[in-house]
């Protein structure tokens, strides 16, 4: 299959998006942003001052004066053709997700048509606001009472380094469809991605100060964060960085979504189809090189069938194609970052030294052409129990745990109790009374029957409990609860 050609070899020195207009920053802090496959450096980016973060709050918070006046139907026509903005430039988003974050050509289309769907979710949300409302007249002699829902103003909001276009989209086009303004703090593992998607929302015609882009880092989010136009901060990303600005957001009295790390199972039954299981236990524990809020670390077999089980999930995962994801024909591409690989090995050898056995072993995979990418092959263990570390916390990477159960019982114990994170769980089975225990009984935010990546369409929101979330609103629709705050209206005209 085809190699496709990458958009730019080198994407030069970055840009601060602020009040409409590209500027060069003043920092003297100027960062390398290398390509995962090659290593090689396809960007500098910097970290922006604290006074070009305020500018950009002020961009921000300006711009949100006008833009929550501005009618319904031409909010829903600027998203509309921001819509089709992101059809226009499908493939070359496509295209530079892959180079700057490391994904396979076929994952970073399919994060665009998720970012296609969040802007389509966005606009029913919009007119979603008219139902919203609610009256009732002759509350009392002569008394009638209302409630609408306003946009509270600018908002921050932090990207991951996994998903930076799906995560920009959970977020910005719910908050411009609420008639809220945003300062956008992007990972600094793929600064270009973030780049694109702002370029390709400029096109779309936004007015200045509506949407704006800063390179910052956690003492940058933290600064933009307290300044006092800020509302509050809609953020995906580590259980680390969450806490810290959901503990400033209650210091300030300020609104939050929190959305952090998961620690996620795929229950085998004995009743379990395997020929299906297997292909979808592949995209569970090693699409996106296992880097996804979603994806599975551990996968937990009951019954007689674990033999089976491991026999055809490794001969499965063994014969995945690890490349370069613009290869059409790669099926795992490296880990995003260096820093990510060596964390991912040393929970590998953690586990290992814990007791853990290897089944399938990724460390020293090479991919030809490709000396200086950062790659892991797939990785199975076997012999995990649940009380070690590696099936407790998120490795992020593309290791399998192999874990025998006795019961069903046990197991949503397990989900429930042995880790204090709670994004998804999925069951494999043919029964419909263990398919319906499981969704009731399992504390977790996101639920599989027969998938093992129980993703939320758009017009959902991103389920997600415990320690995987904080704050006062989910992501995607949820996220209209965290842009815009309710007012009752008691009026007597008699």
């Amino acid at each position: 299959m085809a190699l496709l050609p990458e958009v730019k070899k080198h994407y030069g020195k970055q840009k601060l998006f602020i009040n409409g207009e590209w500027t060069e920053s003043k920092s003297i802090v100027l960062e390398e942003n290398r390509n995962p496959a090659t290593g090689e450096v396809i960007s500098e980016f910097p970290t922006a001052t604290k006074e070009e973060a305020r500018a950009a709050v002020e961009a921000a918070h300006r711009a949100f004066r006008a833009w929550r006046e501005v009618p319904l139907r031409d909010r829903a026509r600027l998203l509309f053709d921001l819509r089709a903005k992101f059809e226009e430039h499908f493939d070359e988003l496509s295209r530079v997700l892959v180079q700057d974050h490391g994904r396979t050509i076929d994952e970073a289309r399919g994060s665009v048509r998720r970012v296609i769907e969040n802007i389509e979710s966005a606009c029913s949300a919009l007119y979603g606001l008219r139902k919203e409302n609610e009256y009732a007249d002759q509350v009392a002699r002569g008394i009638d009472q209302y409630l609408v829902w306003e946009p509270l103003g600018a908002f921050l909001i932090v990207t991951p380094g996994n998903i930076p276009m799906h995560a920009w989209s959970s977020f910005v086009p719910y908050a411009l469809a609420a008639g809220c303004t945003v300062v956008v703090s992007p990972s600094r593992q793929d600064p270009v991605a973030a780049e694109y998607v702002c370029r390709v929302a400029q096109e779309a015609g936004f007015p200045p100060g509506v949407i704006n882009l800063i390179h910052g880092g956690r003492n940058i989010n933290k600064e933009i964060l307290q300044q006092p136009e800020i509302q509050g901060v809609g953020f995906i990303g580590s259980n680390r960085a969450g806490k810290e600005l959901f503990e400033l957001c209650g210091q300030l009295g300020k609104r939050s979504s929190i959305n952090g790390n998961g620690k996620n199972h795929v229950v085998i039954m004995p009743d379990a189809n395997l020929d299906e299981a297997v292909p979808w236990l592949l995209r569970a524990c090693f699409g996106m090189t296992g880097q996804r809020c979603l994806g599975t670390d551990n996968v937990v077999v009951i019954g007689d069938i674990y033999g089976e089980l491991k026999s055809k999930f490794k001969e499965a995962a063994a014969g995945m194609k690890v490349g370069y994801g613009l290869d059409e024909a790669t099926d795992m591409g490296p880990l995003a970052t260096m820093a990510g690989k060596e964390k991912v090995l040393q929970w590998i050898e953690r586990a290992l030294a814990e007791g853990a056995k290897m089944v399938l072993d990724g460390r020293a995979v090479r991919v030809p052409g490709y000396p200086g990418g950062y790659f892991l092959g797939p990785t199975i263990l076997e012999d995990v129990n649940v009380d070690m570390a590696m099936a407790k916390e998120e490795a992020f990477g593309p290791v399998a745990a192999l874990i025998r159960g006795e019961s069903l019982e046990q197991v949503i114990a397990w989900i429930n109790t042995k880790t204090n994170l709670g994004h998804s769980a999925c069951i494999i089975t043919s029964s419909g009374k263990h398919a319906r225990q499981f969704i009731r009984e399992v504390n977790v935010g996101n639920v599989g029957v027969n998938v093992a990546i129980p993703q939320p369409y758009a017009f959902f929101p991103l389920g997600s409990r415990r320690e995987s979330f904080l704050g006062a609103a989910k992501s995607r629709m949820g996220s209209m609860r965290l842009f815009m705050d309710e007012k009752t209206v008691c009026v007597r005209w008699v």
